[in-house]
């Protein structure tokens, strides 16, 4: 099969949805297709991969680095002309969003696209917009794409609901996560990263890997692990990412004097995340705009017990009670959650066992592609799937 990904946040981009397009097309390759990635350049970044093509952009950074793509290029034009495609699958309903429904249609193939976000968590990248009508527009936008697609992707089940309730009546909508690439995971070195950091193997490592921005909710982690860390003076807390709220949040460590103990390491390398996950000893995450959160399934895969705030998506992935807590968004019932596993550690290891069997049975990146592959032969043969659902 030859397929082409159309994607508006690609590599070097570390976070979500380029991990995902990542994730799909090392896996399609591995099992015998060709995959042509179209996605905005980056400047200074070069692709390895000869099967990038990068559209004229213009670079922007609103909070975090984010090109937009221009999506018409002749040069482009002449590429996709000359490629004999089965199907194009779409990561955005804007942007190369529109290229992709252009060029399927040209082609006479399928288009896919997978609903990566909430939107109306997302409204704050745009500052000179009122954050509801901004938040009107780009579901409307979505929603109007969506009903023109040959089938919706989902990343988890619960999102199904949610955009349906946003308006989208198109009768081809299945439930397929972001698997994690298992070779990325082999042999991590849980030693030599906490020896490095001066975390002694009785400490207690809390862990999250997360852009710092505000739709992660990283200000109400902050407040509600950092009295954790000062009632348990052998625990420490390793924050993995970068986004606009980290100045803040390093505020907010410095005024309960806990500097010695959380250690912001800004955004950490594919080869390198392994090790992270395999130093810490519990992962813990606010976000409330996840529509899977790529990051849970890791954690899963490394043997981290979670504990999450309960929200679209993230309850898709962590299952109470039985690979960490999920709880509320309140400060005290998730500091609660995180002592008990301080203080237990072999619940610890009974939900590090489940998380790591459940991580490996349902969430690898060859058992989502094979799912992914087969959407894309029934929509290439019958133009449809045919039923609404989830894995």
């Amino acid at each position: 099969m030859r397929i082409a990904i159309f994607t508006n946040n690609y590599l070097p981009n570390p976070y979500g949805v380029a991990g995902s397009v990542e994730s799909f097309r090392k896996a399609f390759e591995n099992l015998g297709h060709e995959v042509f990635i179209f996605a905005p350049e980056w400047e200074g970044y070069t692709d390895k991969n000869p099967n990038v093509f990068r559209y004229p952009a213009v670079e922007t950074n609103v909070k975090i680095k984010f090109p937009l793509a221009m999506p018409y290029s002749r040069k482009i034009g002449k590429i996709l002309n000359s490629l004999g495609l089965d199907i194009i699958h779409s990561q955005h309903p804007n942007l190369l969003g529109s290229a992709a429904m252009r060029w399927a249609k040209r082609k006479n193939i399928p288009l896919v696209f997978t609903w990566h976000t909430l939107y109306d968590q997302y409204t704050h990248f745009f500052p000179f917009i009122p954050q509801k009508l901004a938040a009107r527009l780009v579901i409307r936008n979505a929603r109007k794409y969506a009903n023109r697609a040959d089938i919706v992707i989902t990343p988890t089940p619960s999102v199904i609901g949610i955009i349906r309730k946003w308006g989208v009546t198109n009768k081809n909508i299945t439930a397929i996560p972001t698997g994690v690439e298992e070779k990325q995971f082999e042999n991590p070195d849980r030693e030599s990263l906490r020896k490095k950091y001066h975390v002694s193997e009785d400490e207690i490592l809390l862990f999250v890997m997360t852009r710092l921005t505000d739709e992660k909710n990283v200000e109400f982690l902050a407040d509600a692990v950092l009295p954790v860390l000062k009632k348990n003076s052998g625990t420490k807390f390793m924050i993995c990412g970068e986004g606009d709220l980290k100045r803040r949040l390093k505020d907010m460590v410095s005024k309960k004097g806990l500097e010695d103990r959380v250690n912001f390491f800004g955004i950490v390398s594919d080869e390198e995340k392994k090790n992270y996950y395999a130093a810490g000893d519990i992962f813990v995450y606010s976000s409330k705009s996840e529509t899977q959160g790529m990051i849970l399934t890791e954690a899963m895969y490394s043997g981290l017990p979670i504990v999450a705030v309960r929200a679209t998506g993230v309850r898709d992935i962590v299952e109470d009670g039985k690979t960490g807590f999920l709880v509320g968004e309140n400060k005290q019932e998730f500091a609660e959650a995180v002592q008990k596993l301080i203080d237990n550690k072999e619940l610890r290891k009974i939900f590090s066992e489940e998380a790591k069997r459940i991580a490996r049975e349902k969430y690898t990146s060859s058992v989502c592609a094979k799912k992914m592959l087969e959407v894309y032969k029934q929509v290439i043969s019958n133009g449809a799937v045919g039923s609404e659902t989830g894995y």
